[in-house]
């Protein structure tokens, strides 16, 4: 099984990275047989029809790591009380159908919902507009159980995260998510 992590901040040393590699780490020994990858999409441009076909080369590469994941897990931090703009930017363009031929990737892809964020709403707000357009774009969102991590820097020393409170709800989140993509198999 192939689960595909997009962190929704750019920032190398994001909170949101920092819990999609425990979500990593926590997959890698709890469920040997799951292959959890980070997605690198620092160089996608900004969605534009008219530069849409021929698909720019970072498109065409993040539309097949897409393709290639049995299930996608978003993580993302909350701007605003909205979805980041790239992350926004990112989304637009998976949701484009890559050909004449060939709709767009994410339709049907088990989706997870997890997000950190320093003030107290844990990222909800993000995730319920990742909800909203996700559902309509026909992708499968695990609604429940989802990840929120208010206040997230107090689970943080010197900027490195130690989930000790949030720990048993990512683990819960992980087992949760497996079970989901085997039973959108």
């Amino acid at each position: 099984m192939n689960v595909l992590a997009i962190v929704g901040s750019k920032r190398m040393g994001s909170y949101n990275l920092q819990v999609a590699q425990a979500a990593g780490e926590l997959l890698k020994q709890r469920h040997p047989n799951v292959t959890f990858t980070i997605l690198n999409w620092d160089d996608v441009p900004f969605m534009n029809e008219d530069s849409e076909h021929p698909e720019p080369p970072a498109i065409a590469r993040v539309r097949q790591a897409v393709r290639n994941a049995d299930g996608v897990w978003l993580f993302s931090p909350e701007y605003n009380h909205a979805i980041p703009g790239p992350l926004k930017n990112l989304l637009d363009w998976l949701s484009r159908p890559v050909s004449a031929t060939e709709g767009p990737v994410i339709v049907g892809k088990p989706v997870a919902l997890s997000g950190a964020s320093i003030g107290m709403s844990g990222a909800e707000h993000a995730q319920e507009q990742l909800a909203c357009m996700l559902n309509y774009l026909n992708v499968r969102v695990m609604n429940k159980p989802r990840l929120c991590i208010p206040h997230v820097g107090s689970q943080a020393k010197g900027g490195v995260l130690k989930l000790d409170a949030s720990a048993p709800y990512l683990e819960r989140q992980a087992d949760a998510f497996v079970r989901f993509i085997e039973a959108a198999r």
